[in-house]
């Protein structure tokens, strides 16, 4: 499972403007509209709440693995977010979400979809690699550090 392959270098959002769990991912499902044309935000946004409606997709230090599935979807999609201040995300241990990795996937690629999640889990529980997450300068160095964690996860 390569996430590279289904995160675009614009698909990286290096500062949040959001403040609230609605507008983040809104923001981050929002930049998927440049590749996707076709891709209905509206659809997207409410995949992904109902989705949170059944538990947050928070895991803890700092992070959400925002998800959803969607019929209209042909492949794997990701974006990464960071947060330097912090978004109220209704994380189980109270802490603001730093740290956010969206993944949108078709409705019929259970395996493909639970692999992807996996993986990106694995890279996340990594505290130097959230640490260089953190401490990056631009969108073109959080994509790097993102594609040399996924080359060595």
């Amino acid at each position: 499972m390569n996430i590279v392959s289904m995160l675009q270098k614009e698909f990286v959002i290096e500062n949040l403007k959001a403040k609230n769990k609605r507008d983040v991912l809104a923001e981050l499902s929002g930049i998927f509209l440049k590749a996707y044309k076709n891709l209905d935000n509206e659809a997207v946004l409410d995949a992904l709440l109902e989705r949170e409606k059944l538990g947050s997709t928070c895991i803890g230090e700092g992070i959400a693995i925002p998800h959803g599935k969607l019929g209209s979807l042909d492949n794997l999609i990701a974006a990464f977010g960071r947060s330097e201040e912090g978004i109220e995300f209704n994380a189980l241990d109270g802490k603001p979400v730093h740290i956010f990795f969206l993944l949108m996937a078709p409705e019929n690629s259970t395996g493909q979809h639970l692999k992807a999640l996996a993986k990106i889990s694995r890279m996340l529980r990594d505290s130097e690699f959230r640490n260089q997450l953190m401490e990056a300068k631009s969108q073109d160095e959080l994509y790097k550090i993102i594609k040399q964690k996924d080359e060595t996860c």
